[in-house]
């Protein structure tokens, strides 16, 4: 790990944000062959001091805005899908505990040292039998005088192995229903991971998060904890962070693929004296897709930027339900960008090798609408819109 001496003299965070990404991109294609943690990539993001860019200035970082963050996780989503998911994944833990910290001196203390370290947090949120059910824990707090303790199953944790601290859900107590949630965070040596032995991450894409199951068995205090209550941190940063940062990965993707299209067209054109190759059209509709998708994503930040700091606004079902239906709209325009490039490019995009090759951009892409699952979304929002008024008006 980098000290803050080791790293880099700070520069813009977009500039930092391409540097960092053309290392991501120059290894990618191993990352995604070996289903490995991208080590090349998280030491550039260290060494560019990108990994505590949200930490307020009087804690130690920089204060980016969530514009920022969603800006370089588009950068690196085109340069390498696996290291802008971790990226945005981090984020979004960091989101919930800066956001949520109640200026409490222990967690604060913990930002102080992901700043100071670069150090890198995994999320622990799906377990056992609730699967994609972030708002269900089935792992209790356990406490024994001024200690607690945790054991939870967890299916997934993304880069555990990798990380330097875990931010988890669990019930409160062991008499607390599935849905009274807290949130912590370990750090190193806090926590312990046990291998599931039979979930190993082999999948089609996003092979370099190295999603595998554990046993996160974890000791601490109440220091531990994240003040307020999960419910309010689920709602007024997990999900806009988690949709909004995912949803700019996957845009990044969709535009590398898009990028890898037009210039094969280009090619193309140039190859055959002026003539179009008979594909051409599908690069019009991945750009009209494409622009679409990065529309969606910048009106949904900014209306969420608008309602920071109203709670009532954060927590309306009006914004709730935009927030969680634009990851729908984004995860499938995202697909569907892709694919259309694909068709543009022909067998050069078909192909595993070459300059135009777009398979892995497509097999990343397709974890999109499957993390937490679309069709979870859409059925939990046709129940709470049975009670919704529909709009009366265009603008209404």
């Amino acid at each position: 790990m980098n000290s803050t001496a080791e790293r880099i003299a700070p520069a813009g965070p977009e500039a930092r944000a391409k540097t960092a990404a053309a290392v991501a991109a120059q290894h990618a294609g191993a990352v995604d062959q070996e289903a490995r943690f991208p080590h090349e990539a998280m030491a550039e993001l260290r060494r560019q001091g990108l990994l505590g860019i949200f930490v307020p200035p009087e804690l130690g970082g920089e204060g980016a805005s969530l514009g920022a963050l969603a800006d370089i996780c588009y950068a690196l989503g085109q340069a390498c899908a696996s290291t802008g998911l971790i990226y945005a994944m981090h984020q979004v833990k960091m989101g919930c505990l800066v956001r949520h910290r109640k200026s409490s001196p222990a967690i604060e203390a913990v930002l102080r040292k992901v700043v100071a370290g670069q150090l890198l947090l995994a999320s622990s949120t799906t377990e056992g039998q609730a699967g994609g059910n972030v708002r269900s824990s089935e792992a209790p707090v356990v406490r024994d005088g001024d200690r607690l303790s945790l054991e939870r199953k967890a299916t997934v944790i993304s880069y555990g192995v990798a990380a330097d601290g875990i931010v988890t859900t669990a019930r409160r107590s062991p008499s607390a229903p599935a849905s009274d949630q807290v949130l912590l965070v370990f750090l190193k040596p806090e926590y312990t991971l046990e291998p599931i032995a039979d979930r190993t991450w082999n999948t089609l894409g996003m092979r370099g998060t190295c999603s595998e199951g554990f046993t996160l068995r974890a000791q601490g205090s109440d220091a531990n904890l994240v003040p307020e209550p999960y419910e309010r941190i689920h709602a007024q940063t997990m999900v806009p962070f988690a949709h909004l940062l995912w949803g700019s990965v996957w845009a990044g993707i969709a535009a590398a693929a898009t990028a890898r299209a037009q210039s094969f067209v280009r090619q193309a054109f140039k190859k055959s004296n002026g003539q179009l190759p008979p594909a051409a059209g599908c690069l019009t509709k991945a750009v009209a897709r494409l622009h679409d998708l990065r529309g969606l994503l910048a009106s949904a930040l900014r209306s969420y930027e608008q309602a920071l700091g109203d709670e009532r606004s954060l927590t309306s079902l009006e914004f709730q339900s935009m927030i969680t239906l634009m990851k729908v709209q984004v995860s499938e325009l995202a697909c569907e960008t892709v694919l259309e490039a694909m068709r543009a490019s022909g067998l050069a995009g078909y192909r595993n090798d070459g300059d135009f090759s777009i398979g892995r951009h497509l097999r990343d892409v397709l974890s999109a609408p499957i993390m937490i699952n679309n069709d979870r979304i859409l059925a939990n929002l046709a129940t709470t819109l049975l009670v919704t008024s529909l709009p009366s008006s265009i603008d209404g």
